[in-house]
């Protein structure tokens, strides 16, 4: 079970970046507009018989062919909420623009064509996205189709039926949300199909409604806008209601206990967590909120639900995205290419659509009619676990900053010898910092890790680790500390030429280079960590034991510190150019202390913002008093930076 625990807050604002603690959301006619701007936006790069939307930009990993049809399917998502929220009153003429587009995209004889299911993997992703609004939009675009039209459609999609290629990940939505539309509109499909890709689905259940993207420790937001979306939009659909009827209680109860966790790890100022890969669809992270409202969920109320998803949307919209041509780049505020995975291309950030989802909903539906309540962060500091990412979660008022302590989560097998994914294995992750993602970053882990450094100062990865504890809350109230360990089998990698980037870490030949044991104690914006090298195999010669800090960048107001509490340590600072989307300069502290095996350890992490006006807020460079740390035994006992001491056991 995952713990939770709320400690008192002081006053103040709630975001980095954001402004005092009004819980004020977007009304639905603004939600509406925003909407429309995007679509607007794009309508001048659809080709001429309306089946692709090629974007500006570099051609995609995957061929223009594609582009123009990631880029029609998404903005097909946007254009259906928009449709089915108004009950089929088309102002915009949407309707016909999307169907145009299906008439000619779907002709194997038009030079528009689209790529076919059995041609390339990424058709089966945009098929799904097809099927979907075809059924959701059905009395004002299936049912308005020619015969002939309909019968092209069925043949496209009718590909998924019997294909036994589609991954064993959130792929098999796609398959399965294609065969349910078929079935609906009394097409071919294959029912032991249907059922096969539910079972696994259900294989990917964790903890407390969590949900792992395949068999690996795969954690991240594709919980909120692939897996657990799409069991709610699939039973609302036409091939669905008899399969769906036996499973709809426990989907919406799963659901219904992960949106507790969703949303506390929403920042003051609407950022999503930037952690785990497909970045660049920014506010698909809103999309949960908005289908726990239409699955009415019993614990969160509508009016919390829509500001969650307000925050999001209005971070990314007050921050350059889209952008002044309406647009949304390959980035995250601004256009950053190097977000992208290699599946990524112009039309890919569209998948922010299934942010919107809140659009299909109408006008009195109670989402938009009941009164806004605050985030999480925005009524107090959070404290709190959650089990199966094993994430500890911690987030200050003051500042409106989450962050995430990570000793569950690294996109790989326990026992992997592969290399750390940035996305995935970092010891911390925030709403308000990021990963780095440049090359050298992959290869040698430099920010929030634990590392063992050759005499290069290359760092060693810790994939595959084993979870020692899961993360839990020990103490109540202002003592309140968070725990988690893990340890690993820190090694060296050279990593296997020509890879092509799909979120997860490096392959390659792995050298071992030590066992680290890691121990994070978390109260408020510090961490303590204690880190203690096991063991080193003979014939690896690491010369130095490294941690490193929050990554922050140039003129982001924030407060990253490191400081030593056990050991003799030397303070430096990694700093790098294009390495953060967040910021051109990047940077973080590190300190190095001498390779002793059986010696355990310390030092105190701080990640702070500064509270925005008017509320005033403590001067974080002057509130702290020294943190000490002593270890007694199994015994850790803390002397915080604001004067509370906790004493808690680190076995």
């Amino acid at each position: 079970m995952s713990e939770s625990a709320t400690i008192h807050g002081m006053p103040g604002a709630t975001g980095v970046h954001g402004s005092p603690a009004a819980v004020d959301s977007w009304d639905r006619d603004r939600w509406a507009a925003h909407a429309d701007h995007l679509l607007a936006a794009v309508a001048p790069y659809t080709s001429p018989g309306g089946a692709r939307v090629t974007l500006p930009g570099p051609e995609g990993g995957y061929g223009r062919a594609i582009d123009g049809l990631e880029g029609f399917a998404r903005t097909f998502l946007l254009g259906g909420f928009r449709l089915a929220g108004e009950r089929g009153d088309d102002p915009h003429g949407y309707a016909e623009r999307f169907a145009a587009g299906l008439a000619t995209g779907t002709d194997p004889a038009s030079p528009e064509r689209w790529p076919r299911l059995a041609e390339h993997g990424q058709a089966k992703v945009e098929a799904a996205s097809i099927a979907l609004i075809l059924d959701l939009t059905r009395p004002w675009i299936w049912d308005r189709l020619d015969a002939v039209v309909q019968e092209q459609v069925v043949d496209y999609l009718a590909e998924a039926v019997g294909d036994d290629t589609y991954p064993r990940i959130n792929w098999v939505w796609f398959r399965l949300v294609v065969q349910t539309f078929l079935r609906g509109a009394g097409g071919p499909h294959a029912l032991a199909e249907m059922r096969q890709d539910l079972a696994t689905h259900d294989t990917f259940a964790r903890a407390d409604g969590w949900l792992a993207d395949g068999a690996e420790r795969s954690f991240d937001h594709y919980n909120g806008w692939a897996l657990h979306l799409y069991p709610t939009l699939w039973a609302r659909m036409a091939g669905a209601h008899d399969l769906a009827a036996e499973r709809r209680e426990h989907d919406v109860a799963q659901l219904d206990r992960f949106l507790g966790d969703a949303l506390a790890l929403v920042g003051g100022d609407g950022s999503p967590l930037v952690q785990g890969r497909s970045l660049a669809y920014r506010f698909a992270a809103a999309a949960p909120f908005w289908v726990g409202a239409m699955a009415e969920v019993p614990s969160h109320s509508p009016g919390r639900l829509r500001h969650a998803a307000s925050a999001v949307v209005g971070h990314f919209a007050g921050r350059g995205a889209p952008d002044d041509d309406g647009l949304l780049t390959l980035g995250w505020h601004h256009a950053w290419p190097r977000i992208a995975q290699a599946y990524s291309g112009p039309g890919s950030p569209y998948w922010a659509s299934k942010g919107m989802l809140g659009l299909a909903l109408p006008a009195d539906h109670p989402v938009w009619t009941a009164p806004a309540e605050p985030l999480p962060v925005q009524t107090g500091d959070v404290l709190r676990t959650v089990a199966a990412p094993g994430w500890i979660v911690s987030g200050t008022r003051a500042d409106g900053v989450v962050r995430v302590v990570n000793h569950g989560t690294d996109h790989a097998l326990p026992g992997a010898q592969g290399g750390d994914s940035p996305l995935y294995a970092r010891l911390g992750y925030s709403t308000a910092t990021s990963p780095w993602l440049d090359e050298q970053s992959w290869d040698s882990p430099a920010e929030q890790s634990v590392t063992l450094l050759d005499a290069d100062g290359r760092a060693t990865h810790r994939t595959g680790f084993e979870v020692l504890s899961g993360p839990e809350v020990r103490g109540h109230g202002d003592s309140a500390v968070a725990v988690a360990a893990s340890r690993a089998a820190a090694h060296w990698l050279d990593p296997e030429p020509g890879q092509r980037d799909h979120g997860s870490g490096r392959r390659g030949t792995a050298t071992p280079a030590g066992t680290l044991t890691t121990v994070s104690l978390v109260r408020g914006p510090w961490e303590v960590r204690c880190v203690q090298v096991d063991d080193v195999p003979d014939g690896a010669a690491p010369v130095a034991l490294r941690v490193s800090g929050w990554p922050t960048v140039a003129g982001d107001g924030l407060d990253s510190r490191l400081e030593p509490l056990v050991g003799d340590w030397t303070a430096g600072t990694v700093e790098r150019d294009g390495a953060s989307p967040l910021g051109e300069h990047a940077r973080v502290p590190v300190l190095d202390a001498a390779v002793e095996p059986g010696r355990r350890l310390a030092v105190l992490l701080t990640l702070r913002g500064t509270a925005p006006d008017p509320v005033p807020a403590p001067d974080p460079t002057a509130a702290d008093d020294p943190a000490t740390l002593t270890l007694d035994g199994t015994d850790a006992v803390v002397r915080w930076p604001d004067g509370v001491t906790t004493s808690t056991r680190l076995d």
